[in-house]
């Protein structure tokens, strides 16, 4: 087919432009309902095109940006990026699981999982996955309640074949009947990995307190038992293929494409590939149902958590304020409620005890439908007193409701939006498509980077609307705490529930509340200065202190980026001082955060972090009033009152966090138990958790005298200031801390060489699935060792995915690749299944290893080329955020590489691996004194891991 006229929309001139789209996105990465991906398109793109010039973008914005509007209806937004190292395409496809039909729950997700597994041209499972992974390239795909989405990246060169591949997911899909049965089971296996997640819990109570009607109650992910119609496989395939052709239409697909060729080349490569696309009138689906039926409101129900981990939800019905997106009426009541300021309700709650975190905004929306949710994090005193927080919460309503409709805030968080939006960073390729093409199926074509930071202007009357939603008798309460004794049993995540009866009418508001003042950190002066170095300098070098800069005015914008180590060689020598160094952050973190709220609205952020050789302190933010931010920061670090309020809450959070380890992910916890085994200092959670019961806040007085009285401080400035500020504001951290402390005086965190005696280690876990992590280690640190790895790594992770998890379908959890701990290389090789015991799985892996081995026998360097290609272009990747840019060259600094040019170094080793390189070395990997197993099966002890690597010596460095 022929496009349709389409849109050129030349570089934008310079002028205004806002940002928080970013946020629309990645929620939606999880199977089930996810806040953005709910909400129904405000204007078709057909009118959208009669109407706009072009998208508003960021007046720094030099992309060219073309809309394609093709024959058969499907709308493409083209963006030509020439900077871009990475090619990115991201379909969205308007339909979901709320599209289930009711008898087979989950069938939206099983056909998206079903399209990655051969198309007519390319019939084998693998072709689309290994393909990019070949050139670099990586993919994804995730099924929301009225989204599906599929995307990926890959080098530049190879995106016209990635788009011949994926384009036929939605042209000739084989929806192979061998692959059936083995994909329901996967199916089952992500189901199964995530049935003890408490949120996912929480979903499956609420589901059956909404209105069974809507659709976004239903179960999502999809089981076995759900995915087995009557009449079995047969019957499956044809049900796949019947929602297929009645829901997937050119009409309600929406692509974005961003990538360095020009605008006319990609119309060329989307026209050819994506005009075959059937074109069968559909329109995207509504929702008319209600989400509540308010006749059964008010209600309050208590949730069992897996967790040690209480919160409470107050949820509102209220419309979708998707239709109000340009004034955002929702948000300015969010804005008030979830302030973290003096006076705000969660620093009311704060102070009583009762609460150690809060926020505001939307979730559930449907289009038409929403719930406007109020969520507080509870201290265990908080979780006996929630009628007391309900009566503060209204306390709080009524407040807004009596003197905070005030035009004067609305402009404020306007200003900096839009403040946002005038210096926006788009991230990489991938995550600009992935962005673009959600917003594209939702907002006018002037809107799609735009529609996160648009307010035009304050609308009493709107606001008005939502918050007289916000009434007792509106209200749905669900609290999750692990006390909790059902009733009732969720019917997919077997969470326990009971209904609660409320006591709120003997029940009094706690005092204090006020609304927050104007924002005194918003930034005046946006100049950008024209300052650019290609590298970090060393500005300073003294005993005690050094500082780096570079000047970066290339993502055009007046930002900074600070990094503080305060390094002591006390920080991590055992679990008490470890604790202490974790509680001395926390603590910081905590005392400032009424403080600095305001701060971080304005765009300045403080991050403080524990590690192995002392504490970092982050700041990222506009170079205006950056500075005060700072000195304020070191001035509480080192004459801050440490109250008992403020430590209790540090060391809670702490300890909440530390006894949930054994509940993480188990793949999360095999890799832990791996640095714990591997890496010193590394000290387990249950250490940590231990120490820290002792603790005194006279404890954590005397440890900030003792590290404080003895450091090292070394420092890193990034961002659009010059080197004479940058000494300046250094040097006068550097004064006020007086560090005196040589290199040589803080220990290195060190890798260990595994030991023939290695034992296999079990994780500490209270999962019921089965892992094992097997890791094979490099003989030494060298550049020419960690190339040979990486590509290796390059190598093995699509036909170790292909076997284990497509063809023997061991579990959902299936991953191969490099996997460095430090600068130490290894390859690491993970299967996490809910129903094959560990015993099996090694066995499979061993196979694995034994073929793979013969595939490296017969590999030649013409077959290795693309991928070797592939890993040296994936680590000269450009930098797409500030941020990004100074957390890259951070890293390179904690490990020595001064000349910042060890990426460079390593990527030019990379080019030179031949597959004479790899026969050598897989030998050597193979052997079972370099190589760990970390493996569980419900019921294994847990392992000693500090006694049975106690023998371990460091990895040797070797010279390149």
């Amino acid at each position: 087919m022929m496009p349709l006229p389409t849109l050129t929309l030349p570089r934008p001139d310079r002028r205004h432009a806002p940002t928080w789209l970013a946020l629309v996105l990645l929620v939606g990465l999880l199977i089930g309902p996810a806040d953005m991906s709910q909400a129904t398109p405000v204007v078709s793109p057909e009118e959208t095109v009669d109407e706009v010039v072009h998208p508003r973008v960021s007046p720094h914005d030099n992309r060219d940006y073309r809309v394609l509007i093709l024959e058969n209806g499907l709308t493409a937004l083209l963006v030509s990026d020439p900077e871009a190292d990475q090619a990115a395409a991201s379909m969205n496809v308007g339909v979901g699981s709320a599209q289930d039909p009711r008898d087979l729950p989950g069938l939206a997700h099983f056909l998206e999982h079903m399209l990655f597994l051969g198309t007519e041209p390319y019939p084998e499972a693998d072709a689309y996955q290994s393909y990019l992974r070949r050139h670099g390239g990586s993919h994804n795909a995730f099924t929301a309640p009225q989204d599906t989405n599929y995307f990926f990246d890959i080098e530049p060169e190879a995106l016209p074949g990635a788009l011949d591949r994926f384009s036929q997911f939605f042209l000739t899909p084989l929806f192979n009947h061998e692959r059936l049965e083995s994909e329901r089971n996967i199916v089952h296996s992500e189901y199964m990995a995530r049935i003890r997640d408490d949120a996912r819990r929480e979903i499956d109570v609420l589901n059956q307190l909404l209105n069974p009607d809507n659709p976004l109650t239903k179960f999502s992910v999809g089981s076995r038992e759900t995915l087995d119609p009557t009449g079995g496989e047969a019957s499956l395939r044809e049900r796949v293929i019947d929602f297929y052709e009645r829901y997937y239409d050119a009409n309600v697909m929406h692509l974005a494409l961003v990538a360095p060729q020009p605008l006319d080349e990609l119309e060329a490569m989307v026209t050819e590939r994506f005009a075959g696309i059937a074109d069968r009138g559909l329109e995207r689906p509504t929702i008319e149902e209600p989400l509540v039926h308010e006749a059964d409101l008010p209600r309050y129900v208590e949730v069992q958590s897996t967790r040690d981990s209480r919160h409470v939800r107050f949820m509102f019905p209220v419309p979708d304020p998707i239709q109000h997106y340009r004034h955002k009426p929702a948000d300015y009541l969010a804005h008030l409620l979830g302030h973290e300021g003096e006076g705000s309700l969660l620093a009311v709650l704060r102070e009583a005890g009762l609460a150690d975190g809060l926020s505001a905004g939307m979730d559930r929306g449907d289009g038409r439908h929403a719930l406007f949710t109020v969520r507080v994090s509870l201290t265990p005193a908080g979780a006996e007193r929630i009628d007391e927080i309900q009566a503060t919460l209204f306390a709080a309503v009524d407040q807004i409701r009596e003197a905070g409709l005030e035009a004067w805030r609305y402009d404020e968080q306007a200003r900096l939006a839009e403040q946002e939006f005038r210096f926006q960073q788009h991230g990489s390729s991938l995550q600009s498509a992935m962005r673009l093409a959600m917003n594209l199926a939702r907002f006018p074509v002037e809107d799609v980077q735009y529609a996160a930071y648009r307010m035009d202007g304050f609308d009493r009357e709107l606001i008005e609307g939502y918050l007289d939603a916000l009434r007792p008798e509106m209200l749905l309460r669900v609290y999750s705490g692990p006390e909790v004794e059902g009733e009732y049993t969720s019917p997919w995540f077997n969470a326990p529930w009971r209904e609660a009866e409320p006591r709120i009418a003997d029940v009094l508001p706690l005092a204090g509340l006020a609304l927050p003042q104007p924002n005194p950190f918003i930034a005046a002066d946006l100049t950008l200065l024209d300052v650019q170095d290609e590298r970090p300098e060393q500005r300073v070098e003294e005993p005690g202190f050094t500082l780096w800069h570079m000047a970066e005015s290339r993502f055009n914008t007046p930002k900074v980026e600070w990094r503080f180590s305060l390094q002591h060689p006390d920080a991590s020598r055992d679990p008490h001082h470890a604790a202490l160094s974790q509680l001395l952050a926390g603590w910081l973190d905590d005392s400032l955060n009424e403080e600095f709220y305001t701060a971080r609205l304005a765009g300045h952020d403080i991050d403080a972090y524990a590690h192995a050789r002392g504490i970092t302190l982050a700041f990222s933010g506009w170079r205006d009033r950056q500075d005060r931010v700072m000195t304020r920061t070191f001035e509480q670090l080192m004459e801050g009152d440490i109250g008992e309020g403020s430590f209790e809450r540090a060391r809670y959070r702490l300890q909440r966090e530390w006894r949930n380890a054994p509940q993480a992910p188990l793949y999360r916890q095999g890799h832990r138990t791996l640095a714990e085994a591997l890496l010193r200092p590394q000290w387990p959670t249950q250490s940590l958790l231990e120490a820290s019961r002792e603790l005194t806040v006279d404890d954590l007085r005397a440890f900030r005298d003792a590290f404080l009285g003895e450091l090292r401080l070394e420092t890193l400035v990034i961002g659009n200031l010059d080197a004479e500020l940058a000494e300046r504001e250094g040097r006068q951290v550097a004064e006020r801390l007086q560090p005196a402390l040589p290199e040589e005086a803080i220990p290195d965190l060190v890798p260990l060489r595994i030991a023939k005696a290695l034992p296999t280690l079990h994780p500490v876990t209270t999962r019921e699935e089965s892992l094992v992590l097997r890791y094979l280690q490099g003989k030494d640190r060298s550049l020419a060792t960690q190339a040979r790895l990486a590509v290796l790594g390059q190598l093995i992770d699509t036909p170790f995915y292909q076997r284990l998890r497509t063809e023997q379908q061991l579990g959902y959890v299936v991953s191969a690749g490099y996997s460095p701990l430090l600068d130490a290389p290894g390859l690491s090789l993970l299967v996490q299944s809910p129903d094959v015991e560990s015993e099996e799985i090694r066995t499979h892996i061993d196979t694995f290893l034994d073929d793979f081995g013969r595939r490296i026998a017969a590999l030649d360097d013409d077959e290795l080329a693309p991928y070797r290609q592939a890993v040296h272009d994936g680590l000269l990747e450009r930098d797409t955020s500030l941020s990004g840019l100074t957390n890259r060259l951070w890293r390179a600094l904690s490990f020595g590489d001064t000349d910042f040019d060890r990426r460079e170094r390593l990527a030019e080793r990379v080019l030179a691996v031949t597959a004479d390189d790899l026969r050598r070395t897989w030998p050597e990997l193979r052997e079972m004194e370099n190589t760990a197993t970390i493996a569980y099966d419900p019921g294994d002890e847990p392992s000693d891991v500090a006694a049975l690597t106690r023998q371990l010596e460091p990895l040797p460095e070797a010279d390149d």
